[in-house]
């Protein structure tokens, strides 16, 4: 059954096939009759769709739980506060952490102990959001000053710039700087719009001359 004809409870008519006749008119209950039924029918293919991807889904789900008292690492977004050809861009999630487990909350979220610098966090958090820390007293873990959103992210500030070039459009020619950002490898750097960089970013091109 197409889209069209379960909305209009008739097969489309193409321009071949204007010169057919035969449709028939169908007044009052019928047509409720007729759309209830095919209602019914397009819930029902539906729920087999729903239901062969949520088994897809559940060979490949793992269950996290966590113990009060364990540590996890906290995954947030860091943005960028440049506009990439119209569009604002978004580098890879990094952890932050770790943070001690205080409770669950229902099956699927955990209570953590926030530092102070967090306070405006609410601290429940879905476990989808966590990660888990393997203690290692080799491990040497530096905890930089951030400001995170309510939405768990931060607005991350680019250090130097690493290259340029230029991007041949079929108009116009956009020169590129290849930005290494904070708290970023550099094979993550991204390529920006001078433009946009040296009015946001002015000092970078002064550390670069």
């Amino acid at each position: 059954m197409t889209p069209f004809e379960a909305l209009y409870g008739r097969k489309c008519r193409t321009p071949v096939c204007w010169d057919e006749v035969g449709d028939r008119t169908i007044y009052g209950s019928e047509l409720v009759e007729m759309s209830v039924e095919r209602i019914k029918l397009i819930q029902q293919y539906l729920k087999v769709v729903q239901d062969r991807q949520k088994m897809y889904a559940d060979r490949r789900r793992v269950d996290l739980t966590f113990e009060i008292g364990d540590k996890v690492f906290l995954r947030i977004s860091p943005w960028k506060d440049v506009l990439r050809f119209g569009k604002r861009g978004k580098l890879s999630p990094r952890n932050v952490g770790p943070y001690e487990i205080l409770g669950r909350v229902g099956p699927v979220a955990y209570l953590l102990a926030l530092p102070p610098e967090l306070v405006r966090i609410h601290n429940v958090f879905h476990v989808s959001c966590l990660r888990k820390y393997i203690r290692d007293e080799s491990h040497i873990l530096e905890s930089q000053p951030m400001e995170l959103g309510e939405d768990l992210t931060y607005e991350e500030k680019p250090v130097k710039i690493l290259d340029r070039k230029e991007k041949v459009l079929r108009k116009k020619v956009v020169a590129l700087v290849k930005v290494l950002w904070r708290n970023q490898r550099v094979e993550e750097a991204t390529w920006e719009r001078e433009e946009d960089v040296r009015s946001q970013y002015p000092h970078l091109f002064e550390i670069e001359g």
